[in-house]
């Protein structure tokens, strides 16, 4: 009410314009005090909710972790940023003065904050002109707290801003604050700091910047997208001469060098300073997320202390697998691409030096893309462009024919989904060391991990724990089963009928040769005459033990989705005899010093869990060698001439969506997996889609290599139930004679 009489007062009769001036300054003299009472108040309710700035420069003393291979080579250096720390005194004075000179004049004047910008920007703004008004030390605050201090345009954001950088103020030299600022400032193309900025664009360290070069460079952090001299060089161009202005008029540089300067072209020499992925990317991103979950615990920064761990990596089986993988995945993505109308048959003749079967295998004319259009409009709901046209006010109908209509939308579209996917690790099964894992084809396009992180349904290579868990019940690998249609009972009353793909009406088939020729019938007969939870607990003995198996009679023929680590681990524990090792994957981790922080490798008896005998181990190891020798991974032996004594198993999901295939060697089990990130989405052919034809290339041609080069033993072999009846017999004649003679 007083507030109301105030201005009866100001405005009514009987005031003289003197007397009214006098009482409006009043007026604002009041309302400026309570706006500054309400000031102090926000701020101090705000400087509780503001960061701590204790470890601002505690970036300049970061030391990357690194990764070593077995052999103690780099193969991977942890930073937390694309970022080189450079000392102040290390930057050209020419690119603090054209810092300064274009982003906070009065940075050397202020204690943080600039009042006279923030009021000006502020009058500014509220004339329709948005304009900054933030100091270098502001900006400080917002690059090193982004999350306690936000970028949202609010006045308690500012507010905290301005609290951040008084405190920045307080605890630093302005020396300090600079140097941090030009360290830790985003540059574009993950280029963090004015080092890398110097290499990114100019392919130069920073102490070589030239006046013109450094004024780029500054002019960039006014909006790194907008002022960009790669996608946007007028803007560049522009932005550069307005720097170097302004160090002109703050007495930073001559007018005959500015009109010198200014007519330079920008003479970029550009390139991408990404983080180094090495030879593993896929594996060393496995090992980094663990060491930051067990660096915590221990009080640990990775990207901090200099830590170096050792892995089990072996460069040259990594190597060797990586080529591989890239080589017959180049070669199936061909059939891909013909079959989902990506590419043309004459292309395809052109690409298929390591599969020539496929120019008669593959229909030319298959182009399945165009014919389903229920599954391709399924992709278009799905995508993220779809719903982003959806949140602005598309209806849905009218989304979906808009992309449909969009011809580079469809083609991206396709190539992702159409885009053939693998995984291949190889690990020892001596001691459980991973020895190669590439977990995709492109770690930089896709880094989705398809040996750990991916789960699928592995087929026929689940098969071999049916028959191990047969085996380990008691019967006989040449025991006869009827080989014909089965029909199998199930709990909830309906029937489950298993089918081959070839089949041959009623007849008998051997254990070992339902196996070797991968027969559903006699493998259904199995798993139910063994026991679904028997199989489970066998697979999850031998390395099933992240992914849930489902105890359905249908798990038999592989349908519970695992990974393929996990398989290897469990292929493993048979190339082992019986003998169950964790895949490791670090050895030992040191710190900056050399001093042993942790040893992740204990003596090997208390590694090795016995979880199968090893009598029923070799004749599983028997069975499998079979299906090398004779049965459906022959190609090993046929396309690859690989005589060394090898065992392993493939494996086909329905409809072609999964190959697998997984090959023991008494010192390195290899699995690969190959197929598409949407199940959806298969290779069509019924040749091309089976394991046998795909997968089993991938790790032939990775253990062919490593055999010839030695990388492992070409004359290894495992035991076999004849030799080991040899040594059996052997052995009790030594005892009987020992008896006979009264020896002990």
């Amino acid at each position: 009410m007083r507030l109301i009489g105030y201005f009866r007062t100001l405005f009514g009769p009987g005031l003289r314009a003197p007397q009214r001036a006098l009482l409006a300054l009043r007026g604002l003299g009041v309302a400026a005090l309570a706006a500054g009472l309400l000031l102090v108040a926000c701020v101090a309710l705000l400087i509780p909710f503001t960061p701590a700035v204790d470890d601002v420069l505690k970036a300049r003393n970061e030391r990357p972790s690194v990764l070593l291979a077995a052999d103690g080579s780099v193969i991977a250096t942890f930073r937390r940023t694309n970022r080189e720390w450079m000392a102040l005194d290390g930057v050209p004075a020419h690119v603090v003065d054209a810092l300064i000179a274009t982003e906070d004049h009065r940075f050397w004047q202020h204690a943080g904050v600039d009042w006279r910008r923030s009021l000006a920007a502020v009058v500014y703004t509220v004339g329709g002109d948005r304009q900054g008004g933030s100091t270098i030390t502001q900006q400080l605050a917002r690059n090193v707290f982004p999350e306690e201090i936000g970028r949202s345009l609010t006045a308690t954001r500012k507010i905290k801003e301005m609290i951040t950088a008084i405190k920045l103020e307080r605890r630093y030299s302005k020396r300090e604050i600079l140097e941090s600022y030009l360290n830790t400032v985003s540059f574009h193309y993950n280029a963090f700091g004015i080092e890398m900025a110097a290499r990114t664009y100019y392919s130069k360290p920073a102490r070589e910047l030239t006046v013109a070069e450094g004024a780029t460079l500054v002019g960039l952090l006014k909006g790194t997208r907008a002022y960009n001299p790669v996608s946007n060089p007028q803007r560049a161009l522009e932005r550069r001469n307005l720097v170097l202005a302004q160090m002109v008029k703050h007495g930073k540089l001559g007018p005959s060098a500015y009109d010198k300067l200014s007519r330079r072209p920008l003479r970029l020499r550009f390139v991408r300073q990404d983080l180094e992925i090495g030879p593993a990317p896929h594996f060393s991103d496995v090992v980094r997320r663990w060491l930051i979950g067990w660096g915590e615990l221990l009080g640990y920064d990775l990207y901090a202390d200099g830590l170096v761990v050792q892995s089990t990596l072996d460069v040259r089986l990594q190597r060797l697998a990586t080529q591989a993988l890239e080589r017959r995945l180049e070669a199936l993505q061909a059939v891909a691409d013909v079959e989902w109308g990506r590419a043309s048959a004459k292309l395809l003749s052109t690409r298929m030096d390591a599969y020539p079967q496929a120019r008669r295998k593959v229909d030319p004319f298959a182009h399945f893309w165009a014919t389903r259009s229920d599954l391709v409009d399924a992709f278009i709901r799905e995508s993220p462009e779809f719903a982003s046209l959806v949140d602005e006010g598309s209806s849905k109908d009218d989304a979906l024919a808009q992309l449909r209509a969009d011809a580079a939308f469809m083609t991206a579209l396709r190539e992702r989904k159409t885009r053939l996917e693998a995984g291949l690790v190889a690990l020892d099964p001596r001691n459980g060391h991973v020895r190669a894992w590439v977990g995709g084809r492109d770690f930089a396009t896709g880094s989705f991990d398809h040996v750990q992180q991916a789960r699928r349904q592995p087929g026929s290579t689940f098969k071999p724990f049916v028959y191990g868990a047969a085996l380990e019940a008691g019967m006989d690998p040449q025991r006869e089963l009827r080989d014909g249609p089965v029909a199998i009972r199930l709990p909830n009353g309906t029937v489950w009928r298993p089918s081959d793909a070839n089949e041959n009406g009623d007849g008998w088939s051997t254990l070992e040769d339902g196996l070797v020729h991968s027969r559903n019938s006699i493998t259904a007969q199995l798993i139910e005459a063994v026991g679904t939870r028997e199989v489970v607990g066998f697979a999850q003995r031998l390395g099933v033990r992240e992914s849930k198996l489902e105890a359905v009679p249908s798990l038999a023929l592989g349908t519970s989705p695992v990974t393929l680590l996990e398989m290897a681990s469990a292929y493993a524990s048979i190339a082992a005899l019986g003998e169950y090792r964790a895949p490791v994957l670090v050895t030992r981790v040191t710190d900056a010093s050399g001093r042993v922080v942790a040893e992740f490798a204990p003596p090997a008896a208390t590694t090795h869990e016995r979880v199968l005998e090893s009598d029923v181990a070799i004749q599983l190891i028997d069975m499998l060698r079979a299906v090398v020798d004779r049965g459906t991974a022959r190609g090993i032996r046929d396309a690859h001439g690989i005589d060394a004594d090898v065992a392993g198993k493939t494996g086909t999901t329905q409809h072609n969506a999964d190959g697998w295939f997984v090959l023991m060697h008494p010192h390195l089990v290899s699995g690969s997996w190959v197929g598409f990130d949407d199940p959806r989405v298969t290779l069509r052919s019924d040749h091309w889609g089976q394991g046998a034809h795909n997968a089993l290339h991938v790790v032939g041609d990775f253990m062919q290599r490593a055999l010839a080069a030695r990388a492992i033993d070409p004359q290894a072999a495992f035991p076999s139930r004849a030799g080991r009846a040899v040594e059996a017999a052997i052995q009790n004649a030594g005892e009987a004679i020992r008896r006979w003679f009264g020896w002990d």
